[in-house]
């Protein structure tokens, strides 16, 4: 049995960009899910729903992005009737109750990290990237298992850097976690980094999820005003089921 874990961030690595509200937070949402499970479940189901609201074919395949379903623009073009977003919603929702994944998200609060540490400090990809796979080795470690990580593209340069990144941490470990515990249950020293272009569904269920599962976790440390939107809201009461827990507690979210 192997488990990969699909990444997803929200907001942007850039310290400089801290001081805007807009840019202020970096999130990376981990999915672990079982390879086995994304072959002979996941993906199936994915691609049926996809194909019979939006007119997906394996040949031109619909990637799911939230924010263009939220808004209804192409391919999504069909959600402007109400009538079928409600219909889509339920079906998505269902699905998102029943897939059998685990959830890890990872905030930062930019601004706090760049104030605090002014003489040496985490690159904010790196100290979030660190703190998601120490999450992700203790869940492999605790259910006997091994997987790998694969990562949304985000172009050359800085795909480069993630990757430089994972594997810093895969030979070096962290402050808390040797690295002989990363390389037990990590099969590889590599973080693979693909776009959602390529019709991973892993990685479109991370998209889906990222944002409200950011938004909750800023919510909960008063760090947002506005509340979720009515799906969000719906998502999250989901999560709320799929967080990692360990030893009776929530460990799948964390605000640092």
């Amino acid at each position: 049995m192997k488990y990969r874990m699909y990444v997803d961030e929200c907001g942007n690595p850039d310290l400089e960009s801290s001081e805007n509200p807009l840019h202020r937070f970096l999130s990376l949402t981990g999915v672990i899910i079982d390879l086995d499970y994304v072959k002979n479940c996941l993906y199936g189901e994915l691609e049926s729903l996809k194909s019979k609201y939006f007119g997906s074919h394996p040949d031109d395949p619909i990637i799911l992005h939230r924010k263009e379903i939220v808004n209804a623009k192409y391919p999504f073009e069909a959600l402007r009737d109400k009538k079928v977003r409600k219909q889509f919603d339920a079906e998505l929702l269902d699905f998102l109750k029943t897939w059998e994944y685990t959830v890890v998200t990872v905030c930062l609060d930019k601004q706090v990290h760049k104030k605090t540490y002014k003489v040496w400090r985490y690159e904010p990809y790196h100290y979030c990237l660190a703190l998601l796979l120490e999450r992700y080795a203790i869940f492999l470690d605790q259910h006997h298992v091994q997987g790998d990580v694969l990562a949304e593209s985000r172009g050359g340069k800085e795909d480069r850097k993630l990757k430089d990144s994972f594997t810093r941490l895969w030979e070096n470990g962290t402050e808390y976690m040797p690295p002989e515990r990363f390389q037990k249950v990590l099969t590889s020293k590599k973080l693979k980094v693909k776009p959602k272009a390529n019709n991973i569904s892993g990685l479109q269920v991370a998209d889906i999820i990222a944002h409200p599962s950011r938004t909750e976790i800023l919510l909960e440390n008063d760090k947002r005003d506005n509340q979720l939107a009515p799906f969000a809201k719906k998502v999250v009461s989901i999560l709320d089921r799929k967080y990692y827990k360990y030893n009776g507690k929530v460990f799948g979210k964390k605000f640092i």
